[in-house]
């Protein structure tokens, strides 16, 4: 049985990696350890549905505030990736077989947060032949007829190695967001990213826009990896030329010595330069900031999107 408490257990593709050096977090990084009633009522509720959440698998900065207001992000599929990405801390192997009752537990566990906003995210799949999406798709469709008034945002694997049309299952179940991360730039996927491909991402974010133009798409970068400003605004025009509309852009932290070293801490004033031009590129929302992860505020995020998009088709500004 793996002890995926260890390290070597979790991440046994890692294993032979020489150790990177972990800088010292600058001060604009720390956080304070989670704590408190809310959080500790989160936690309750997902150990009681059995549930898991990339909160806690990725080692997420933001755990702590965002389970104190009851939000948590439900990481469904199980906790072990058939890839093996340099950044990412969720366990690799061979994960189990699907849990039909999943999807339900999902949606009860977002009635009794009391949800107003969710967002689902999963580990690849690829030893699915749909890569998950029909999962996917009846977990929108449980939390739906659970709590209607609830908007979903799902944060789904690129299904590389399946059928093009197993999007349109996704899809065809109407969440509100379809985020999928590009993660990082082109030229640092072979050793950032290797088991995924930049343009296949890219191309599945611009088919959502094709096959339903009124969901909201948005991706995410992380920064910090190696990559250079160019880099960076080269893919912002790439999504744009893609039709997303929310970018988020966040600090890379290094889970363990054995993952992907962090190559600077980005300063909360590049960050704020960042913002700046992927509102000049055209994006409706913008979230970068060091401590900025997908789902981190998400419901707010969501509100300010909808009516960007509103002031928009009104011919107003941001």
């Amino acid at each position: 049985m793996r002890n995926l408490k260890d390290p070597a257990s979790r991440h046994p593709e890692k294993a032979h990696r020489a150790d990177n050096p972990q800088p010292k977090k600058p001060e604009w990084i720390r956080v304070r350890a989670p704590g408190g009633k809310g959080y500790a009522d989160t936690r309750r509720i997902m150990r009681e549905h059995a549930l898991n959440t990339v909160c806690e698998e990725a080692g997420c900065p933001n755990v702590g505030e965002c389970w104190n207001q009851g939000h948590a992000t439900m990481m469904i599929m199980g906790e072990i990736c058939t890839r093996g990405c340099t950044f990412c801390n969720i366990a690799t192997g061979r994960p189990d077989a699907l849990d039909p009752f999943e999807p339900a537990r999902v949606a009860d566990a977002v009635a009794k947060l009391g949800l107003r906003h969710v967002v689902i995210t999963s580990v690849d799949r690829d030893d699915l032949e749909d890569g998950g999406a029909e999962h996917f798709a009846r977990t929108i469709r449980a939390i739906r007829h659970r709590t209607p008034e609830t908007t979903i945002e799902i944060l789904t694997p690129d299904f590389l190695k399946c059928a093009p049309e197993v999007l349109e299952i996704v899809v065809a179940a109407r969440p509100d967001v379809f985020n999928h991360n590009l993660e990082t730039v082109p030229g640092l996927y072979p050793t950032v990213r290797p088991g995924a491909r930049y343009f296949h991402s890219l191309r599945l974010l611009q088919r959502v826009k094709e096959l339903d133009p009124a969901i909201f798409t948005k991706s995410g970068l992380m920064v910090g990896l190696g990559e250079k400003r160019q880099e960076v605004l080269q893919v912002m025009d790439d999504m744009r030329a893609a039709d997303v509309d929310f970018l988020t852009i966040g600090q890379y932290l290094q889970p363990t010595p054995k993952h992907h070293g962090v190559d600077r801490f980005v300063t909360p004033e590049e960050f704020a330069a960042y913002e700046s031009a992927a509102y000049g590129k055209g994006f409706l929302m913008v979230s970068a900031t060091p401590l900025t992860r997908s789902s981190y505020h998400a419901g707010d995020d969501f509100a300010r999107l909808r009516a960007a998009r509103e002031r928009a088709l009104a011919g107003g500004g941001r």
